[in-house]
């Protein structure tokens, strides 16, 4: 059986995959040329993270595809329902990069509150010549202990994003639509643990309570965050998506930015990607990275074996 990675995977997943009597492919096919390349070998799993669209087209027209995975969680790229209509399984990994995005999320917020990703821009510029404005300028940071954290989806990410507020010494806040109150596990050393229960709220009430809002929602029909909420925020809220692009509105973020609304955003996705508005990228109270919440070593590494474990089994057993 062949396996198209076409964007990739990691060494442990291809052995892994290999082990079991799997030829795995890791070409990268042009999207344009990505249905002929999998007739054309005869491709039954394609695997893909979100650079690969897999739309009608390619179900209806490879008939060899008999599982579709995708690494990671969103699954907006891919046509589910249809192809599960037509018979292949669609699979993706979950869980496997939840703590690599929480973390990013304390990197953009740590950087917020301390300027770090401005500082970062002036200082080989003008730290030489005029590092005590830079220190003045810089000199009136914020801690993030003590302060509330709103987090908007209280999936596997909202609550790694938890467990580590919770460690920094913030107050939790949490908004879904789908969970009412969910265990954050906390463990130490020795096999020890604290379960902690957090209930949920609306996002109409968890805006005006949060000093930071973290957003961990999938793609929606229309912004979750836009003028209006924006308006009911606290004066100086911090904002971080590293969910999807288009939950939050970046016309009225910037608006917020200038007005001083909101202190300073963190973003690792866009409305436009791949190719962001140059006013967000130019916006010197915005922390940007380009859409890396699931790209550590660790989070691929659990993303490949977990894809391989899964194809494995679903091919044992049919």
């Amino acid at each position: 059986m062949k396996i198209l990675a076409n964007d990739g995977i990691s060494e442990s997943g291809i052995t892994a995959l290999e082990k079991a009597g799997f030829e795995v492919l890791t070409v990268q096919v042009a999207q344009e040329q990505l249905q002929n390349y999998i007739n054309e070998h005869k491709i039954e799993v394609l695997l893909v993270r979100s650079a690969t669209k897999v739309r009608k087209d390619i179900v209806d027209n490879c008939p060899s595809l008999k599982i579709i995975g995708r690494g990671g969680v969103g699954m907006d790229n891919i046509d589910v329902d249809y192809a599960r209509e037509k018979g292949i399984e669609v699979i993706n990994t979950p869980a496997a990069s939840s703590a690599s995005v929480a973390e990013l999320v304390f990197a953009h917020l740590f950087g917020g509150v301390r300027f770090l990703h401005d500082s970062n821009r002036n200082m080989p510029l003008d730290g030489d010549t005029k590092f005590k404005d830079l220190k003045k300028n810089y000199g009136a940071g914020r801690e993030l202990r003590g302060k509330t954290l709103g987090i908007v989806g209280f999936g596997r990410i909202g609550r790694e994003v938890a467990k580590i507020a919770l460690g920094c010494g913030m107050k939790v806040i949490a908004s879904d639509n789908n969970i009412g109150e969910a265990d954050i596990t906390l463990d130490f050393y020795d096999g020890q643990k604290i379960i902690l229960k957090i209930k949920t709220e609306p996002v109409s009430e968890l805006i005006k309570h949060s000093d930071f809002i973290t957003l961990h929602v999938p793609s929606q029909n229309g912004y979750l965050i836009g003028k209006d909420e924006i308006s009911n925020m606290k004066n100086g809220v911090g904002i971080v998506n590293a969910a999807r692009g288009g939950v939050l509105d970046e016309k009225a973020l910037l608006e917020g930015l200038e007005s001083g609304k909101i202190s300073f955003a963190g973003l690792d996705v866009f409305e436009e990607e791949p190719t962001p508005s140059v006013k967000v990228l130019m916006n010197d109270r915005i922390s940007l990275t380009p859409h890396i919440g699931a790209a550590t070593d660790e989070a691929q590494d659990r993303i490949g074996a977990e894809l391989a474990e899964q194809i494995i089994n679903i091919m044992a057993n049919a």
